[in-house]
């Protein structure tokens, strides 16, 4: 039987979850909603990133994927399961106190959502410099953001299936 291997296109499904077993991201269908956190049949209004779901296509190498994930599907056949363990330096960082910062509300336009969990993308001055944060806590004096991304501190699981290999 033919085994993956660099430069190889192939086919994987693959669930993605903390240490606590939380699943973050899946191929699998319905696999990120089973604990009841989409209230609806279509995960894609829910914000929980498991609307898209089917195997993900990759060229082992070209670094579509974690490193780590790319390098485990060398040797594989079609069929076989792995899993592999990223620790949290490796894949979003550690967690970063100190890219959590707080913005006086004055400061801020307003307009703008400040809800507790509310994901926003600030811009500088010029609109050149962009940061991805998240609401922690808001005020009426203040406004918390949290710029680590939101899985940094976080050991990452993926058990990983090579469906197949796809032809050259």
């Amino acid at each position: 039987m033919a085994q993956a291997q660099k430069g190889d296109r192939v086919r994987i499904d693959y669930t993605g979850t903390l240490e606590d077993g939380t699943i973050f991201d899946s191929t699998l269908e319905g696999d990120c909603c089973e604990d009841g956190q989409c209230s609806t049949d279509s995960c894609e209004d829910e914000g929980c990133d498991c609307g898209e779901s089917g195997p993900m296509e990759l060229t082992i190498g070209n670094e579509d994927f974690f490193p780590q994930i790319e390098e485990a599907l060398i040797g594989m056949a079609p069929g076989e399961k792995k899993t592999v363990v990223i620790p949290a330096a490796e894949a979003f960082g550690e967690y970063d106190q100190e890219r959590v910062f707080t913005v006086p509300r004055a400061d801020l336009p307003d307009d703008m959502p400040v809800e507790v969990g509310e994901e926003l993308v600030l811009t500088g001055e010029g609109d050149e410099d962009e940061l991805a944060v998240t609401v922690v806590e808001a005020s009426a004096e203040s406004v918390t953001f949290d710029a680590n991304h939101p899985l940094a501190g976080e050991n990452l699981t993926f058990a990983i299936t090579l469906n197949e290999i796809l032809p050259a």
